[in-house]
């Protein structure tokens, strides 16, 4: 599975060609390999997603708000207003996890999560985004919600996110949510 914060090095410390000093040997492969990775700008597609942040889609918005100290109306225009991007799709097929949440909307995970958590929902959790591609388990709270189909298995590609595709959240009413299902 992709991982955003760890990297493993396997070596084998009885290798007859081991260097003298394996790990800045390999500290310095890493170094080389992380300068080499180029920036996001620029990289990936640019995709819309509509999100309903009406109350009946965002299941923990007034949590959230008692939590930041920010209305709900706010946090909605906070989450639509930057450019997030996509740092990987795992935990669960087609589950995007998104860099670029507004610092002033990291909350910490759900004490208790649900069991279920509708298709196409919005969550935050710490300095991340995650939107659910079909009905799942989840511990992240819920903001909004999407009409798209996220997540199709005779569709190629499946997923609807790639990594490093940058996302604008758009926030639509009721009315549209049920316009574009």
């Amino acid at each position: 599975m992709p991982a955003l914060g760890g990297i493993a090095l396997h070596f084998d410390p009885e290798h007859p060609h081991l260097p003298e000093a394996p790990l800045g040997v390999a500290e310095t492969l890493v170094r080389d390999c992380l300068g080499a990775v180029p920036s996001r700008a620029g990289r990936g597609r640019m995709l819309e997603v509509p999100v309903c942040y009406e109350p009946e889609f965002a299941l923990d918005i007034i949590e959230i708000a008692e939590q930041s100290g920010i209305e709900p109306e706010d946090i909605a225009r906070r989450h639509a207003a930057n450019e997030h991007y996509v740092l990987m799709v795992g935990f669960s097929p087609g589950q995007p996890y998104l860099g670029g949440l507004d610092p002033k909307l990291a909350v910490p995970r759900r004490p208790n999560p649900r069991t279920r958590v509708p298709a196409g929902s919005v969550a935050i959790a710490n300095a991340q985004t995650a939107v659910y591609p079909y009905e799942i388990a989840g511990g992240w709270s819920v903001i909004g919600r999407t009409p798209l189909a996220l997540f199709d298995p005779a569709r190629d590609p499946p997923s609807f996110f790639a990594p490093g595709d940058r996302v604008r959240f758009v926030a639509i009413s009721r009315a549209e949510y049920a316009r574009l299902k």
